[in-house]
């Protein structure tokens, strides 16, 4: 399967508010257009997931970032630059987003890809896309393609024929930074 092809496909879906299955640098995630509150919430419904269990988004670099965060504590790029695993840094006051993928505590959970099918796809749309395990919520995380359920691939809009083979390595890191730049490790 062609890379650029597949980006193309998954584009013109999420152009449209569609939601995909897609492989990310971890596990396979399903995702969306993170500007538009509606293919948010068929991602909710989806995954029977409530609307309070925030999601994260994938970025493809500092632009991106700053148009989501106004403030990035320094931490938040020395963490990004010696972290060895693809790491998800939670980060306060995000705006320029889906209000529904904004948790509680006004935070957003954000991880940058390297990933080359991601990668392409954040340059094509020009805005985060969300990313959640694709799973019904409580059940467990795929760690291939064959373990995802049929269920999800049915309820999604289209899903990217690529390395569907892989076995995925473990979710993220999940490190939660405040302003006032206190570091939490919320999953190692």
């Amino acid at each position: 399967m062609n890379i650029n092809e597949e980006v193309h496909n998954a584009y013109e879906i999420i152009k449209q508010g569609g939601i995909i299955l897609y492989p990310t640098d971890t596990v396979w995630g399903i995702g969306c257009d993170a500007t538009n509150p509606d293919a948010v919430a068929k991602i909710f419904k989806l995954k029977k997931r409530v609307e309070t269990q925030s999601m994260i988004v994938l970025m493809n670099g500092e632009r991106m970032m700053y148009n989501v965060f106004k403030d990035i504590p320094e931490v938040a790029w020395q963490i990004m630059d010696l972290s060895e695993n693809p790491t998800t840094i939670i980060l306060d006051k995000p705006r320029n987003v889906a209000p529904n993928l904004i948790a509680p505590d006004n935070t957003l959970g954000i991880r940058i890809v390297k990933e080359p099918f991601c990668f392409k796809l954040l340059e094509k749309m020009k805005k985060p896309l969300v990313s959640t395990s694709a799973n019904i919520s409580g059940q467990p995380t795929p760690k291939s393609f064959k373990e995802i359920s049929p269920e999800i691939i049915k309820g999604v809009d289209y899903v990217v024929n690529l390395h569907r083979d892989k076995i995925a390595g473990k979710p993220s890191t999940i490190i939660k930074l405040t302003n006032d730049s206190q570091v939490k490790v919320i999953r190692k």
